[in-house]
């Protein structure tokens, strides 16, 4: 059985690939820590695509000979684009409020940032790119989005992120969304969909 090995240690974001990949049986999602394979990566890129090829790139160099024939490597990065700050915080979205911030910090953050800012000037987007590399080292990329609005408050409990704050076109939070809800239009989900047609004829 093949087994895509997710570069992240964040449950939610670990959840949401089980979830996605759910759809190839063939399939076994797994973690660093399921393998014991560990590394630390600098997410210095400054495109989504740069930090997901360099977190999937470091993980694949760092298996053992004898896992590399039935694993898949994949390396994602994430973020919100929000236009009334031209486009970012983009990459820098788990840091840009500041070091060890938690995503409940960095929400309130980003309605402070935008308190003045009028509903029609509040659209923003999540942008998903999956970096995938296959036994034999060929490499895969692919990008999903969403487009939304930061909405002017916190709702919902599900996700995590900034998902309490964003809001769809038809005025559901993404926090508020089922899992298969979510994983049917988030960008995760489409970027994760395009990976699983691929392993699906692997």
């Amino acid at each position: 059985m093949p087994t895509v090995l997710v570069a992240t240690t964040n449950p939610g974001k670990l959840r949401e690939y089980k979830q996605i990949f759910a759809s190839v049986p063939s399939v076994r999602v797994a973690s660093p820590n399921d393998l014991e394979v560990w590394i630390e990566v600098a997410e210095t890129g400054t495109t989504f695509a740069e930090n997901a090829l360099l977190k999937a790139r470091a993980l694949h160099a760092a298996l053992p000979p004898d896992f590399r024939p039935d694993v898949w490597v994949l390396g994602d990065d994430s973020g919100i684009e929000v236009d009334a700050m031209g486009g970012g915080p983009g990459v820098y979205s788990n840091r840009w409020a500041g070091p060890d911030t938690t995503a409940e910090q960095r929400n309130n953050a980003l309605l402070a940032r935008l308190n003045d800012t009028q509903d029609d000037q509040r659209t923003a987007r999540f942008k998903c790119v999956i970096a995938l590399i296959d036994p034999n080292d060929k490499e895969y990329l692919f990008e999903g989005a969403v487009e939304g609005r930061i909405a002017r408050d916190i709702q919902g409990s599900g996700g995590f992120g900034y998902d309490p704050l964003f809001e769809l076109p038809d005025g559901r939070r993404m926090s508020n969304l089922t899992p298969d809800e979510k994983n049917g239009l988030s960008h995760r989900g489409r970027a994760g969909a395009q990976a699983a047609a691929l392993l699906s004829h692997a």
